[in-house]
């Protein structure tokens, strides 16, 4: 099975130095407290950063969710976007990596003085792990797309707020599992309304009516792509909209296609074992696949 985060196996990951709350550690070395909020309870928020020719793609829209998730969880992270920015830049120099990285910033609310899930038994200030690994998007997933199927778990905010990337990602898990299940790559969820809201691990979008189309966006993560092919269709007068939509217009799609900050734009070829357009990457995928790189180079070139 293809997936959204398929990548070339590199040695150099083995030798990696993570950076744990103001210190740098050997990937083997590296290691959280079994009392920290993290891994009790799923309590913080990430976000996964791309670096390419020596810059953070996007990386001030990356660290303004993180805050404002952090913010929705009433965590304070205790330290200014500017000085955790430049503590990403320090990893990235500590491993001597310049481009083909991506990142996993995590940020728990810190350790418990006892496993309970109150933020007040909190001591001390929120955790910091940052891991850097060389991950270059397969080709293969790009050119040739992934599958989906429509899952019973849903996006749901009675249970859990969904525009916020937290560290408790049973919700996307239960979806992950479904969709292997199915024998997909990833998992289509409905909103608890019945609409079209997202996959498990990436943003969704269809062409149809020689329109793009994709969720209202209260039940999906905010996308970082996400928002960048929002943008680029109406800087390019690619006619889109952020509009509720079923399954029926998915399987009746011209195109589909998913997004995210590792391999950027992806086509979808088959939805419930149904095949979309001719069953290959549509010209408008192919189309948004290459602003989308020229953004990127955009962001390189005026840096």
């Amino acid at each position: 099975m293809a997936s959204t985060h398929d990548y070339k196996i590199d040695k150099r990951n083995e030798k990696i130095k993570i950076y744990v709350d103001g210190q740098f550690y050997k990937r083997n070395d590296a290691k959280i407290s079994v009392m920290d909020s993290g891994y009790l309870l799923g309590d913080g928020v990430w976000e996964g950063i791309r670096l390419h020719k020596n810059k953070l793609i996007h990386v001030n829209e990356h660290l303004k969710r993180l805050y404002e998730g952090a913010d929705k969880i009433s965590m304070n992270i205790g330290l200014k976007p500017e000085v955790l920015k430049s503590i990403l830049y320090d990893t990235l120099k500590q491993n001597n990596m310049n481009t083909d990285v991506h990142i996993r910033l995590i940020i728990s609310r810190g350790i418990k003085s006892t496993p309970y899930q109150h933020p007040k038994v909190t001591i001390g200030d929120p955790s910091i792990v940052i891991i850097p690994e060389y991950k270059k998007a397969s080709n293969n997933v790009i050119e040739n797309g992934i599958t989906l199927g429509l899952v019973k778990t849903r996006r749901d905010n009675r249970v859990q707020d969904p525009t916020v990337n937290s560290l408790s990602k049973h919700n996307c898990i239960s979806a992950c599992i479904e969709a292997e299940k199915l024998g997909v790559d990833e998992g289509l969820m409905l909103d608890p309304y019945g609409f079209i809201s997202t996959c498990n691990s990436t943003n969704f979008f269809i062409f149809k009516n020689n329109q793009v189309w994709t969720s209202i966006g209260e039940h999906c993560l905010n996308g970082i792509t996400r928002g960048t092919i929002i943008r680029l269709c109406k800087e390019y007068e690619i006619p889109i909209y952020q509009k509720d939509f079923l399954i029926e217009d998915v399987h009746q799609a011209d195109e589909v296609f998913v997004t995210g900050t590792f391999s950027g734009v992806i086509p979808v070829v088959s939805v419930d074992g149904i095949k979309i357009g001719n069953g290959k990457r549509g010209k408008t995928t192919k189309l948004l696949q290459e602003l989308y790189v020229l953004d990127i180079e955009k962001i390189i070139s005026s840096s």
